[in-house]
């Protein structure tokens, strides 16, 4: 590379933290994240840099470009559930990026926020771009713009947009807020394992349905009774770690992100007690994208 690649080189190092967060809040996976990273370093090692001014500013442009084809060509598919949510689930084969430590990933979730990357993912490419970068990282709209190829008016908009769905609306009259807690004490009592505590919440006659992505199987299943439902939340603690409380349609829900992917979602519905009477497991793409689901104010 002509000029200053040695400038470019020991810039990106410096970087390199900076970059790896922007390309994770990109695309929600740390494995995909360090391969934009190395997809972006091959492609400023062969670029000439010699009218670059701002090296940094320079760099973080080319790595949200490779993030945004990166989206762009995963949009419109999902990958099959990862883990187990209820007894005897399997996983089927899937594809993507190189593994990333586990721990690690978990780490960084957390300190993003579970219920953020759900959101984000829910996003279009240009939106969970626009938002990214500038609500989190402070990159001028017209920057994201040129990225883009739309007006810094109309990336304002995605980012608007982003903003409102991460955000989330207030729950409505009819989801009051003892509903939430009992949503709120179901991912608790699933990610402790208290098998006792989630009795507690369940009405005697509560039927869990998921459909056949869940598991996957030929045809949907059925769980009925307090015990059996109880039972197969357990068989979910793993991918319990990996989820948060949402507004599913309006109204308090949990779902799942698995290498920053939506996985699966829980709705639920009441008796007049406010035990939950009712599961329903969506895991299927199709079902998966009609639901709209935001941030909890």
């Amino acid at each position: 590379m002509p000029g200053r690649s040695d400038e470019i080189a020991r810039q990106f190092e410096l970087d390199r933290p900076r970059l790896r967060a922007v390309a994770y809040r990109i695309l929600g996976s740390l494995g995909e994240a360090d391969d934009a990273l190395q997809d972006a370093w091959l492609r400023a090692d062969r670029t000439d840099t010699s009218d670059v001014v701002n090296p940094s500013g320079w760099l973080t442009t080319v790595v949200a470009r490779v993030c945004l084809n990166m989206l762009r060509a995963r949009a419109g598919r999902r990958e099959e559930p990862l883990e187990d949510v209820l007894p005897g689930s399997r996983s089927g084969p899937r594809s993507g990026p190189r593994p990333a430590d586990p721990e690690e990933e978990a780490q960084l979730a957390d300190s993003v926020g579970i219920a953020l990357l759900i959101v984000l993912d829910t996003l279009g490419p240009a939106e969970r771009l626009a938002f990214v970068l500038h609500d989190m990282f402070d990159v001028p709209f017209d920057d994201i713009a040129e990225m883009l190829a739309k007006t810094p008016a109309a990336t304002r908009q995605l980012a608007s947009r982003a903003r409102r769905r991460v955000r989330g609306v207030p729950a409505p009259v009819a989801d009051p807020p003892r509903r939430r807690r009992a949503v709120d004490a179901y991912l608790a009592a699933t990610r402790g394992g208290d098998f006792d505590a989630l009795v507690s919440l369940l009405h005697p006659d509560v039927v869990l349905r998921a459909d056949a992505a869940v598991i996957p199987t030929p045809e949907p299943v059925t769980v009925s009774g307090m015990e059996p439902v109880a039972r197969g939340a357990m068989a979910s603690m793993a991918r319990a770690q990996s989820a948060a409380v949402v507004l599913v349609d309006g109204l308090a829900g949990i779902a799942t992100a698995v290498h920053g992917r939506l996985g699966v979602v829980l709705r639920f519905t009441f008796a007049d007690d406010d035990r939950i009477t009712g599961i329903d497991v969506v895991a299927e793409p199709e079902r998966l994208n009609e639901l709209d689901i935001t941030g909890v104010s």
